[in-house]
């Protein structure tokens, strides 16, 4: 029998709420984070890709990761990202956020260097050595040039807080190639919105999700889908949820995501220069896709899970409201 991975679920990578002077709006973000909550997700991953870590001075992450574990209160884990430029910074970080009250990190390789395979893994061991709490290991090779490949976390499975690993390559092989490598040693979740259903299909524990926090109950209602093998219902939500989804593979995914999230009444579109808010044809075109998403909203049914679990929804067919 397979052992329980130490994380699994949908684990969104919440946005930072900023004001419209770009200062940090904690009142916001903790707003969001409670109907992230209210939509039953599993844990929360703030200051990630999405949450603008790298746009925040150190004093700004000290100060919205307290807010979160203050507002999260135990109820779910708690992840904080990891997005420092040297191992140093990295190995601090990680100890003043323990300090803090997180549960665990998303941990990215060091940012502005694309290091050989030798100094990633060094760089993950060290940053590893300077905390007790579990650790997700996020391989975006796309945004951040450094590649984490299966061979890699089998070497890395030596290190016992590493527990679960974020793939986003976009090559879902991956996914096979890694239970066939190192079997359950890792949770594996997905970073790639829409890649969702083809990587649940695989074999996933968990999902970072993105797009899907501007629509929370409707994401959860997807991923249990998924986790109750209900494929054909799957499809049709995925149907529905896909154009949103793809929003969070553009390189402005964060003014696309943060737009939807204000549109849902979820928060606001202000994000941290040099990222600037959308406007002209781009912006019509993003929101056509948002209100059209908001618009054919799938209704939700109650699903019987393998594991026995009753997840409540509205008594009704996934179908589509018309525009």
């Amino acid at each position: 029998m397979r052992n329980s991975p130490h994380w699994q679920g949908v684990f969104p990578a919440i946005t930072t709420q900023f004001k419209q002077d770009q200062s940090l709006d904690l009142d916001a973000t903790a707003r969001h984070a409670e109907a992230l909550l209210e939509s039953g997700v599993a844990g929360i991953i703030s200051l990630g890709s999405l949450g603008e870590n790298q746009a925040l001075r150190p004093d700004e992450k000290r100060r919205l990761l307290e807010a979160m574990v203050k507002v999260v209160n135990g109820r779910v884990p708690v992840l904080s990202g990891v997005a420092e430029s040297s191992t140093e910074e990295a190995s601090r970080y990680v100890r003043e956020a323990e300090g803090i009250g997180a549960d665990g990190f998303m941990l990215m390789p060091a940012m502005l260097y694309r290091g050989d395979p030798r100094e990633t893994l060094e760089h993950f061991r060290s940053t590893a050595k300077a905390t007790g709490l579990p650790i997700m290991i996020y391989n975006n090779p796309i945004s951040y040039a450094n590649d984490i490949t299966p061979e890699m976390f089998a070497e890395l499975a030596e290190v016992k807080n590493f527990v679960a690993l974020k793939e986003s390559s976009g090559n879902t092989r991956r996914i096979t190639d890694l239970r066939n490598l190192v079997g359950d040693r890792y949770a594996i979740f997905t970073g790639v919105d829409d890649l969702i259903l083809e990587s649940a299909v695989l074999g996933i524990d968990g999902w970072v999700a993105g797009s899907g926090i501007a629509f929370p109950a409707e994401n959860q209602y997807f991923w249990e889908l998924t986790r109750a093998g209900e494929w054909e219902k799957a499809r049709a939500v995925y149907r529905w949820f896909t154009p949103l989804l793809h929003l969070d593979v553009h390189a402005k995914f964060v003014q696309y995501i943060k737009l939807a999230v204000q549109e849902c009444g979820l928060g606001s579109e202000w994000v941290r220069a040099p990222r600037l808010p959308l406007i002209g044809a781009e912006r019509k075109q993003v929101l056509k896709i948002i209100h059209d998403g908001m618009a054919q909203r799938p209704k939700r049914e109650p699903i019987e899970t393998t594991s026995r679990r009753h997840v409540q929804a509205p008594p009704s067919l996934v179908t589509y409201h018309e525009p």
